[in-house]
């Protein structure tokens, strides 16, 4: 949608909601709908709730400040500083009954992404939030009670350095990983050409059945299949279900490099 030019705007955020609550956990929760009753955070009622955001017939014209600010009304803030101050701004508003954090975490790469910072939107600091989850929350609840920002742009900062160093360290192995596989595909002779369209098809998704292989790559089911054959003996690719149909191959390596570091502390 930010593509088609629809800007960062509350319909965007009801539309993100709308189909992040689509199935699952808070589906019962008015997806897409701006919450009419007051919701709170830990605690029983708002009475010993650790935090009460605004009453729901406030919502609406806080959500309106936002979106003003988002587009530098009354004036410009820097990009990476505005993504900082309106991921806490949204939080604090829990303009959902449900979903908030999800969104609010989504809503900074989106930001990114449309300011041109990013060229994709790829830049994901919900691992380093959820790391230092503690902390996260003690910052976002002394911003409210005692106006300390500054502490909690500089977290905001060392998440955003830390991730984008490990994103940059990620991106480099995988390429370091395609190229290796693409030389050792390359010594199949009159396979390779298959091969290496599926290996392709393989890096954009990692997970496939060899029907949305062929989908993707335009290749005959029976040409799919004897490339994928070649892979798993090149150990490159792995079968996941040991069935006659239906099979689900991975390419293991890919994977393995993406997980690395994703695996929270006990």
């Amino acid at each position: 949608m930010l593509e088609e030019g629809l800007p960062l705007s509350l319909r965007l955020f009801r539309d993100i909601h709308r189909v992040l609550l689509r199935k699952g956990r808070g589906s019962g929760q008015t997806p897409g709908e701006f919450r009419h009753s007051q919701n709170w955070i830990g605690g029983t009622r708002p009475g010993n709730a650790a935090f009460v955001p605004p009453p729901a017939d406030e919502v609406l014209d806080c959500m309106a400040k936002l979106e003003l600010f988002l587009h530098d009304q009354p004036e410009p803030t820097p990009v990476l500083l505005k993504a900082a101050l309106v991921h806490v701004q949204f939080e604090t508003i829990h303009p959902f009954l449900d979903g908030n954090g999800r969104v609010g975490r989504l809503l900074i790469a989106l930001l990114l992404y449309e300011q041109k910072v990013l060229r994709k939107p790829m830049l994901f600091l919900s691992l380093y939030f959820k790391t230092h989850r503690q902390y996260y929350y003690e910052l976002l609840n002394n911003v409210r009670i005692t106006g300390d920002w500054e502490a909690w742009l500089d977290f905001f900062a060392d998440a955003v350095i830390v991730t984008a160093t490990q994103a940059v360290e990620t991106a480099q192995r995988l390429l370091d990983l395609s190229n290796r596989d693409r030389e050792t595909i390359s010594r199949l002779g009159r396979a390779a050409a298959s091969a290496a369209e599926v290996h392709r098809a393989l890096m954009e998704h990692p997970i496939a059945t060899s029907r949305s292989l062929v989908e993707k790559t335009g290749i005959t089911p029976a040409t799919v299949n004897k490339a994928l054959g070649h892979l798993e003996r090149l150990s490159i690719v792995k079968e996941r279900t040991a069935q006659k149909r239906n099979r689900l191959y991975s390419y293991g390596e890919y994977i393995r490099i993406m997980n690395e570091g994703t695996e929270l502390p006990r």
